[in-house]
């Protein structure tokens, strides 16, 4: 079993930055993917971005070039650098991996982007 813990959401105006964390505990296979994904209301959950234990990386296009996602594979940390925000990128981010083959979620923090 993993654990997905998130840290990092909150308010802030738009143009500003926001860094989230993302901690997994439990049994890590040393290979695997972690990212976030995010949901706005009333829509379905997107992907923001992924990278892999040998750090490629997936990316939204909405997202590219204002976000930076990077890991700490010792630390078995996903990061996700948040900056130039928009109110669009109001939702809650959500933590996710790939262990072994299963999808793990964490709980979401909330981003939220005034204008």
């Amino acid at each position: 079993q993993v654990r997905l813990v998130e840290s990092g959401g909150g308010l802030v105006q738009a143009g500003g930055s926001l860094r989230l964390s993302c901690a997994a505990s439990g049994s890590i296979f040393s290979i695997n993917l972690m990212g976030w994904y995010r949901q706005a209301p009333g829509k379905q959950r997107e992907l923001v971005a992924t990278i892999t234990s040998g750090r490629s990386t997936n990316w939204s296009d909405s997202v590219k070039g204002r976000f930076t996602i990077s890991r700490d594979n010792a630390k078995n940390t996903v990061y996700l650098q948040m900056n130039s925000l928009k109110p669009e990128d109001t939702a809650v981010y959500y933590c996710h991996m790939i262990n072994r083959g299963v999808a793990y979620w964490g709980q979401g923090t909330q981003v939220t982007v005034s204008s």
